[in-house]
């Protein structure tokens, strides 16, 4: 049991804003103060110090083929030594961190949860052995549908319940927690060497377009009642112009609705966010995205917010990384996943007086303080924006003009005319930003019991050496960067891993998973899949991840 006394709490799914309280923890939940024993409790004096919920990164790429394949293509990341080998394991890694040390650098952060944003499902085994071999963390991977043959065939009969069936057994079969789309239909084409440029361009070999396989997945996925909403990589990412395709994306989600949550969330729009006609007069086009998005109520986004210095570019959109690889010449690795998807991979840095990184990186930025704080979570769609590591850089960067006035200065010009940027005067309160690492990407995933400290959440918390009632976050940049980077305490599931900013306990959190099969008459999908096994370089019974292999499995059931 543990007693966490006199801290300052900023909850914002609780409606609590920087008030004086004691949170009680017994078997991992956070409990009323009658549930414990004081004089067996262990205390944490919190006096004067930030008390929040866990960080909850909603999108990020931790786990499977692509990072592995990013780490053998970049040597040179493993000379980055993060931890030396004793009471923990040895960590290395610059950006492309080892599983380890991706547990590590979280929870030194105060994070507590993050999830793997594309999983291939016939890859779901090697992505759960490596998510295991993540520390710290609760986790959870998404597969990706949006160019799957079968769901192609599903949606050419316009068969609703095929489809569902179809979506529920991979879900299972993969151990994944809902329905991602890259690209919809465009990785298909990429196996003929070319691209979809519209959302009403026809796939290659068959009569859908992507606008119907974004619609009829967000279809399949409210009538399933799955936790999370689609999670939609849009079309034509990376291309100048193409903020009016990402706008004619999220208007599909009108005529759906969900009580709980957004139908459609759209994610890393910063690579989705691009006026111009070339990169010669590349453009924002984040202002007239957040104007859509702050419109309606069943949207969200995430930033895709991209930090100075080295990153990876790894996607399972494999016509753009190709494209990326032509225009800055970087080594390329393409996977095409059996007749599920594809991918590929290209390092990249991002240098502050390249004019199209400093437009990215100021994009970034537009759209986190534009777009409303209930509809906007933050994220570096790690490795692809660069490190998670430097979400306090970013957090720091939306509660301060000042702070960005600065680092406007050291950037390409270019950024003053393509962008609106320094006229912001947006400056994004504590609240908010904790709200857009916690509470908001918690929602959106569906996590009831995560990114907040009411009664009955996870004991996932994290202390910050700092006092929110006597700090000027727009003023005292500095200090909000430096507080957010170390913090004081991490609990996890009601065990102190994190103390002083440095590791004290090793623990393993749970992998999530979705089952919706008794929402969807399976059967109905099964001589389509036996069909399509003749074309997979595996047998059907060899398909998928069994539940007792993974290390710590949450199964939530959708009934």
């Amino acid at each position: 049991m543990l007693w966490i006394r006199n801290g300052i709490v900023v909850d914002p799914k609780n409606k609590i804003n920087a008030e004086k309280m004691d949170i009680f923890i017994k078997n991992g939940k956070i409990v009323e103060e009658n549930e414990v024993k004081k004089e067996e409790c262990k205390v944490i004096d919190a006096s004067g110090k930030l008390v929040v919920a866990g960080g909850v990164d909603m999108h990020a790429h931790i786990a499977g083929s692509k990072i592995n394949t990013g780490r053998t293509m970049r040597p040179e990341e493993m000379r980055v030594v993060r931890n030396i080998a004793g009471k923990f394991r040895a960590t290395v890694g610059r950006v492309l961190l080892t599983a380890p040390a991706i547990g590590y650098e979280y929870a030194k952060m105060g994070y507590t949860t993050s999830f793997e944003a594309a999983q291939p499902p016939i890859g779901a085994l090697h992505t759960h052995e490596e998510l295991d071999a993540i520390p710290m963390i609760d986790k959870a991977a998404l597969p990706v549908f949006g160019n799957w043959h079968l769901v192609f065939k599903c949606i050419e009969e316009k068969n609703m319940e095929k489809l569902k069936a179809l979506v529920a057994w991979a879900i299972e079969r993969s151990k994944g927690f809902g329905v991602k789309v890259v690209n919809p239909g465009g990785v298909e084409a990429w196996m003929y060497g070319g691209n979809v440029k519209s959302l009403d361009d026809q796939v290659p070999g068959f009569n859908v377009t992507p606008r119907e396989i974004i619609t009829w997945l967000i279809k399949a996925n409210e009538e399933l009642g799955l936790p999370h909403s689609v999670h939609l990589h849009c079309n034509n990412l990376g291309v100048p112009g193409n903020y009016q395709t990402t706008i004619e994306s999220i208007k599909l989600a009108k005529g759906f609705s969900n009580a709980k949550r957004q139908v459609l969330h759209v994610t890393h729009v910063q690579f989705n966010a691009y006026a111009g006609s070339s990169w010669r007069d590349a453009g924002s086009g984040a202002a007239e995205i957040a104007k859509v998005v702050n419109s309606m109520d069943n949207v969200t986004i995430d930033m895709g917010q991209p930090i100075f210095g080295h990153a990876t570019a790894m996607t399972g959109d494999a016509p753009f990384q190709f494209s990326l690889h032509k225009l800055i010449g970087a080594r390329w690795s393409n996977k095409d996943t059996e007749v599920e998807t594809g991918a590929g991979i290209v390092p990249i840095g991002y240098l502050p007086n390249n004019p199209v990184h400093a437009l990215q990186w100021a994009i970034g930025l537009e759209l986190g303080l534009l777009v409303d704080s209930n509809k906007v979570a933050l994220t570096t769609d790690y490795p692809n924006g660069g490190p998670f590591t430097e979400y306090p850089y970013v957090m720091a960067m939306l509660m301060s003009k000042k702070m960005r006035e600065g680092e406007l200065s050291k950037v390409n010009a270019y950024v003053q005319k393509a962008t609106g940027l320094a006229s912001i005067d947006v400056e994004k309160t504590l609240y908010e930003v904790i709200h857009m690492t916690r509470s908001l990407p918690a929602k959106i995933l569906g996590l009831e019991n995560k990114g907040h400290l009411g009664i009955g959440a996870d004991a996932d918390i994290a202390i910050y050496n700092l006092n929110p009632l006597e700090t000027d976050t727009s003023k005292e940049f500095e200090k909000v960067y430096k507080m957010f980077k170390s913090a004081e305490y991490t609990i996890k599931g009601g065990e102190i891993i994190v103390k002083g900013g440095e590791l004290v306990k090793e623990v393993y959190g749970r992998t999530f998973w979705v089952d919706a099969t008794k929402k969807a008459d399976i059967q109905a999908v099964m001589p389509d899949i036996r069909e399509y096994f003749n074309y997979y370089s595996v047998q059907l019974g060899n398909y998928g991840v069994e539940e007792r292999w993974i290390k710590k499995p949450a199964r939530i059931e959708v009934v």
